[in-house]
């Protein structure tokens, strides 16, 4: 897969509040399907499995079984790629225009 399709790939992970809420849950610590599932009780198993694959094939997340348990890892690194690509540049730029401004009515 080429890097702008692993790109496009991720944003259209990032695209459903569900994905980033199981993103969330799983930011601080790896948790099984079923967990998954529990915490999103208004959902039914179906549809979170759903999520996950598309978390999956994206690499945002890593799956392991153990056992009879699917565990869900978080893999931040196609989110960092992002932000190198698309939120640093753009961040540097406008931190350097205020600090031009700022610098210009001070003086």
């Amino acid at each position: 897969m080429s890097t702008e399709s692993e790109m496009d790939a991720v944003f259209k992970a990032l695209a459903s509040p569900l994905r980033r809420r199981l993103l969330d849950d799983l930011k601080d610590a790896p948790r099984t399907t079923g967990d998954l599932c529990a915490r999103h009780a208004d959902l039914d198993r179906c549809t979170v499995m759903q999520h996950l694959k598309v978390l999956e094939a994206s690499g945002l997340i890593v799956v392991r079984r153990e056992g009879r348990e699917r565990w869900n890892h978080l893999d931040a690194l196609p989110i960092k790629r992002v932000h190198d690509r698309w939120i640093e540049p753009y961040a540097r730029q406008s931190v350097a225009m205020l600090e031009d401004l700022k610098t210009r009515l001070e003086t």
